[in-house]
Order: structure tokens, then C-alpha cells, then sequence
């Protein structure tokens, strides 16, 4: 049977088994994908069906928590993003061809280096080329990296999450993230000259979901000293509502200096932030600018890519 790239779609393989696929990929369970798609989990199931008959080979093997994709599946998944990958640089160069634009850029960063990194670049890209597009997606590096591999960013400034295989991408590291705790004016803990982690723990504590690379190193730095973890949390991904609600708590919050320096000196109510004199460091491996291999930048994306990478090392 003819499996060339032509021979398969003329066999009955549709874009949509292909966002099926990926998306099945992604979240580990067919009911998952089926909602991350807007279907039913039956059209889903018979979706599946459909295309392991057209390959005549099995896509997806049960485990405990859901489904994995075979060998089958996983190639299949690598081809289908490098098929989305093109039709989104169609589209993109298509419009640019149409408006006239200086092009378009999508990144990710996580919070410090696109406040201190990014911002300039970008500044500067736009003053340039006042064309250009730019899409910025802040967020933590286990959201961004799988984005990046989903091909809807051009790069990202991050790192690779433990569980996810660094041979798919390309990195550049380019700096270190210093994080301190955040309290609002007025804090009980502000009263003392030095905290130590033993202060802590009786404390609401805003937090990073489970598993991100923030989380875990404050969770370390708990561990290492010997004092429980604070019981009381709150997980949230969002910078703003980690403000708010340290702002109007007796919350502790973890975020990288540079995001409190820039809030603690602002004169609006969100600069009612203020950073604990903490006697110990929390540390977090450096970030790197993170491209995904066999994956060549366009030229507005490389361009700010380059003055990132300028930026790092000024």
C-alpha cells in the first residue's frame, strides 16, 4: 500500500485526524483531546478508528492514567506538527504578502527575562520596523515549552521541564533568574531584621501549579532546611492575581526579583508589595532561549530572537 504523503490523503487521512492526534498527544486521554477539539468522546473514539484503519496500525495503547501514543502514533504526531508548522508559515507569509507587513513574531517567556530582556528587544524591533507584529505569551516554562512543541511559538525564553525530552529542541542559555518572597506592606514577617525558613510555614502561600520549576525549588529550599510545607496554598499561574492576593493577605509569594522590583516601586496600590530580607537563596537553573529543532526561524522572528540574545549578554 502506497503511504507516500499524497497516497495517505488520498486514502482518507483529514486535517482534523491530525489536530486528533496531537491533541491525544497532548493531554493523555481521548476524553481530554475530544474536549480540548470541541467534540464528543464518541466522535472522538471513532476519529481514532478511522485513522488507524486507513494506516493499518494501532495509534494508542491503554495505561493506568489513560492512553500514550505507539511508534505508530508518535511518528505520525511529529509529522502532523511539522504539517501545521508549514500551514501556519503559509498563512503568515501570505498576510504579510497581502498587508504589506513587516511580518510577525510569536514567543513565550517566563516573567524576569521578558520584563528585562524581551521589553528592549521588542521596543526596539517595533521602532525599527513599525510593521511588525509581535505575539507574547507570558507564562511558566512547563506551558510554554509544550506550546513551542505545538508549534504556536516561533521560540521561547524558558527551560525544558524534567518531563519532556531536551534532544527535541535547541537551547541557548542566556541568564539566571533570581527569585525572592513577596508580602504586602505591613506584614507581621516585616518586623524581623531576617527571615529564616522557620518563619514560613504558619503563612497562606500563593504558588506556581505542581510540578513547575518555581514551585519545586521553593519546595526544596523547605525540604533542605527541614520545615514542613506551608499547608495552607493557593496555585495560580497569573502574576496579577498573585499580586492581589498577597496585596490584600497575609500571603507569601515567590516571584523573580525583577517582577517585584518593578512592582514594589510602582506608586499605584500594587506598589503596596514589599520583599522579605530572606537569609537563604532560592535557586532556579538559568533560561535559555529555546528554539525546537529541524525548525528554521522566519526572519522577523529571528531578528528579535538575535536582539534577545544581544540583550543577554550586554
Amino acid at each position: 500500500m502506497d503511504f507516500s504523503e499524497v497516497g495517505i490523503f488520498r486514502l482518507g487521512l483529514k486535517i482534523s485526524h491530525l489536530r486528533l492526534i496531537l491533541a491525544i498527544e497532548e493531554h493523555g486521554q481521548i476524553s481530554a483531546a475530544a474536549d480540548a477539539l470541541s467534540i464528543s468522546q464518541p466522535a472522538a473514539s471513532r476519529m481514532l478508528g478511522e485513522i488507524e484503519n486507513i494506516l493499518k496500525a494501532p495509534l494508542c495503547s491503554r495505561i493506568a492514567r489513560g492512553v500514550e501514543l505507539t511508534q505508530f502514533g508518535k511518528a505520525l504526531a511529529r509529522r502532523a506538527r511539522t504539517i501545521f508548522l508549514e500551514l501556519r508559515e503559509t498563512a503568515r507569509e501570505i498576510n504579510e504578502l497581502k498587508t504589506g507587513s513587516g511580518g510577525s513574531v510569536s514567543l513565550g517567556s517566563v516573567t524576569g527575562p521578558a520584563l528585562n530582556l524581551a521589553v528592549p528587544a521588542i521596543r526596539q524591533v517595533s521602532t525599527a520596523y513599525p510593521g511588525i507584529e509581535i505575539n507574547i505569551q507570558i507564562e511558566n516554562s512547563n506551558v510554554l515549552v509544550r506550546e513551542l512543541q505545538a508549534a504556536r511559538h516561533d521560540f521561547v525564553i524558558g527551560r525544558i521541564p524534567d518531563d519532556i525530552n531536551p534532544r527535541l529542541f535547541n537551547l541557548v542559555e542566556i541568564g539566571a533568574e533570581d527569585v525572592c518572597l513577596i508580602v504586602r506592606a505591613g506584614h507581621p514577617l516585616l518586623e524581623k531584621d531576617a527571615i529564616v525558613p522557620a518563619d514560613l510555614p504558619g503563612y497562606d502561600w500563593v504558588f506556581q501549579p505542581q510540578g513547575t520549576l518555581l514551585r519545586r525549588a521553593v519546595e526544596d529550599s523547605f525540604l533542605s532546611a527541614g520545615v514542613p510545607l506551608p499547608s495552607t496554598i493557593i496555585n495560580t499561574s497569573s502574576i496579577i492575581l498573585t499580586i492581589s492576593i498577597v496585596r490584600n493577605t497575609n500571603a507569601v509569594a515567590p516571584v523573580a526579583r525583577d517582577v517585584a522590583t518593578l512592582i514594589a516601586g510602582d506608586d499605584s496600590s500594587a506598589g503596596q508589595i514589599r520583599v522579605l530580607p530572606t537569609t537563604f537563596d532560592i535557586r532556579i537553573r538559568p533560561y535559555s532561549l529555546i528554539t525546537a529543532k529541524g525548525r528554521a526561524l522566519p526572519p522577523s522572528a529571528k531578528l528579535l530572537y538575535d536582539l534577545i540574545l544581544k540583550q543577554s549578554t550586554a
